[in-house]
């Protein structure tokens, strides 16, 4: 096949603005060559074989020079592999995206340019700050902050930008601050001009420090803001006082560890983020089908000898019916079966798969399940139980003392994860996490033996813990974790609810 090389705009670094287009030569690619200002949330849509390669250029800090990304760029693409370079923002604006088009355009290699969201639209945006306004101005001009240094003399017209150009965004121009606000006022600019510094724009670390000329380099310094940021001139800036929106939300720039298994932690950390917070995915667990499937196997070819089914998890209907389906029946053979399940979550697994559950107790734990069959005739009465191999013993217990006859099989069970512990302990001890979160006893259990027993106390003071429910409370109290926040919901909504309650309050 005939190589391709797709430049693509990766965004300004919140993985949810990168195009539809982009996602798609993500997929598609072969080989992946990408930038420090890309999100690397971005790479989950690659393919398992891809290979990646990290040409990260940050102030100062160049792993590759740009002639050396270009040469990568062309060797990759001659071996016939479809290459996708991933640039932060815009490939064509400050970019240097040209410049590797040219090289491909030069070496006979297809390409195409995918635009992406430049930082110079979102980072604003984000900040509450519209470049353009029919009440302030209706020009912008976007200009770099720092020039080619090898040449002889500024291509900026200062005297065009400052007195013809409503609105300026200047990128890359922290260290040169001093020197712009200076070139402004040179050449007409007053100095109550308003002025805003975005930092990591669109991303949970963002940061904004606005003033005027006059004061601005003394408020960006006591901030210690730096590198990467934009830069805002304009009237536009004061709009930023009632437009302001992102950095308002209840958990921004908190920083908190999600424990779930991969596979289940998506919408604990889409509401955490879509709240502020920056998640760091520490899955303690991983979720596998028993090594022994014999029981599992022998309870859905007899489905009929049951009269109840009670799912008390997620993973439990979904490894049960992975098993129904190999099995090569439906969920018609459940038809005669009524349904029980542990929550709302749990209850609406089971209704992807065409079956209302006919039990779904107020509180979600195994207790309530077995007061809610307190209603129920269940003397004599076969109950099928498919859930972890780790699950508690209190509903088997308390179905049979009810005088059903209780068939427990193992429907999947959970072992440790160690795939981010470097980066758990790392963040940890640089005090760099906020809050931990606990959704099961697995994941309390298993994190604790992911820290060295000696640090242990050390690792954890100052960390927030937050529970889904009384039962994983216990679980960390036990093993030495003080619990600062327990779900009133033992829901991930609830989980997510009752941090945002507990910040709040702070």
């Amino acid at each position: 096949m005939k190589a391709k090389v797709y430049l693509v705009g990766a965004g300004p670094g919140d993985p949810g603005l990168i195009t539809v287009k982009g996602k798609e030569c993500i997929e598609a690619a072969d080989v992946i060559i990408y930038d420090y200002l890309a999100s690397p949330a971005l790479l989950k849509y690659a393919r398992k074989t891809v290979e990646l390669i990290y040409v990260g250029k940050k102030g100062g800090d160049h792993t590759l020079s740009q002639d050396r990304i270009n040469d990568l760029i062309v060797d990759k693409a001659k071996t016939g592999a479809t290459v996708t370079r991933l640039k932060g923002g815009d490939p064509f604006i400050f970019g240097r995206g040209g410049e590797e088009a040219e090289v491909l355009v030069k070496e006979g290699i297809a390409f195409e340019i995918v635009p992406g969201v430049t930082s110079a639209i979102a980072a604003p945006a984000y900040a509450g700050i519209p470049l353009t306004h029919r009440k302030f101005t209706s020009t912008v001009a976007f200009v770099t902050g720092h020039e080619d240094p090898d040449k002889d003399e500024s291509s900026i017209d200062w005297a065009a930008l400052a007195k013809g150009i409503g609105t300026l965004v200047f990128f890359m121009g922290v260290k040169n601050l001093p020197i712009i606000i200076q070139q402004l006022m040179d050449h007409g600019k007053p100095p109550d001009t308003p002025v805003a510094l975005v930092r990591w724009g669109t991303t949970p670390q963002q940061v904004t420090v606005s003033g005027t000329f006059k004061n601005i380099v003394q408020r960006v310094k006591k901030a210690g803001l730096k590198a990467p940021a934009i830069i805002v001139v304009g009237a536009v800036v004061d709009l930023r006082q009632t437009l302001k929106w992102f950095e308002n939300r209840p958990l921004m720039g908190k920083r908190i560890v999600v424990t779930r298994a991969r596979q289940q932690a998506s919408d604990l950390v889409q509401m955490l983020t879509n709240s502020g917070a920056e998640c760091l995915e520490c899955p303690t667990i991983k979720i596998l089908a028993p090594e022994d499937e014999t029981a599992l196997n022998r309870a859905v070819q007899n489905l009929s000898d049951y009269d109840w089914i009670v799912f008390t998890s997620v993973n439990g209907v979904t490894f049960f019916f992975e098993r129904l389906f190999a099995d090569n029946k439906d969920v018609r053979a459940l038809n005669h079966m009524h349904t029980a399940a542990i929550g709302p979550a749990t209850a609406q697994r089971l209704l992807e798969f065409g079956l209302k559950s006919d039990i779904v107790p107020q509180t979600y734990r195994a207790e309530s399940v077995a007061e809610a069959f307190s209603k129920e005739d269940i003397k004599g009465k076969k109950i099928l139980l498919p859930r972890a191999k780790e699950a508690r013993p209190v509903l088997p217990i308390e179905l049979t003392k009810m005088g059903a006859e209780v068939d427990e099989v193992i429907a999947y069970r959970t072992i440790k994860d160690l795939t981010n512990a470097d980066i758990l302990i790392q963040g940890l001890e640089e005090k760099t996490i906020d809050l931990i979160t606990f959704t099961s006893s697995s994941t309390v259990k298993n994190f604790k033996e992911l820290l060295p027993a000696d640090r242990f106390k050390q690792l954890i003071d100052g960390v927030t813990i937050a529970s889904i429910g009384p039962i994983s409370a216990e679980t960390a109290m036990d093993l030495g974790f003080d619990v600062h926040i327990v779900a009133d919901s033992f829901t991930i909504p609830g989980l997510c609810e009752a941090i945002v309650q507990y910040y709040s309050k702070k």
